[in-house]
């Protein structure tokens, strides 16, 4: 990461801005509704950080879960996985694991990434992790109330983004 990026900041384990990368004060807040498994929330993470990262702590990501299972078989169980990581401070390190192996997010792959980020590998899958689906689900029905179909969905300072999801297009909605 280089020296003047954004980091990911701690926020609190419950609420809508659990997942917060940039600054908790930043004039302009980009929540993301989406699915680990999503190509194209892939995709879009790139470009996302860019905008936080060069925005001198204007902008800051919230990431909020929707899983679309129907389409993705471990979006669900990724999503769990990722609120187990939260509550190490870690949440971010499976967002990043998710989106470099998409391919690879089964039990074993997520118990693996827990090793690797010193997480308890029992607490991210199976029953364990069962505990955070109440997060998720909020997440996932908030989504709905915000009419989200599909993945990545943006909202900035609340109002659904429906323009090309490129940095030069969102530095222009984001400086507004």
């Amino acid at each position: 990461m280089p020296p003047d990026a954004a980091v990911p900041t701690s926020m609190p384990t419950s609420g809508p801005f659990r997942h917060v990368y940039g600054s908790p004060d930043a004039r302009v807040t980009v929540v993301e509704f989406g699915d680990l498994e999503c190509p194209h929330c892939r995709a879009a993470a790139p470009v996302l950080r860019a905008l936080v990262d060069g925005s001198g702590g204007e902008v800051r990501l919230v990431w909020r879960h929707f899983p679309l299972f129907e389409v993705h078989p471990h979006a669900l169980t990724a999503a769990l996985a990722a609120e187990a990581f939260a509550a190490h401070g870690r949440f971010w390190d499976l967002h990043d694991a998710a989106f470099a192996h998409q391919d690879r997010l089964a039990d074993p792959d997520l118990r693996r990434y827990a090793v690797e980020a010193g997480v308890d590998p029992d607490e991210v899958v199976g029953d364990a992790a069962q505990r955070w689906a109440p997060a998720v689900e909020a997440d996932y029905l908030d989504g709905l109330s915000h009419g989200v179909a599909g993945t990545p969905t943006l909202l900035v300072d609340g109002e659904r983004y429906r323009g090309p999801l490129t940095l030069p297009a969102l530095r222009t909605v984001t400086a507004t």
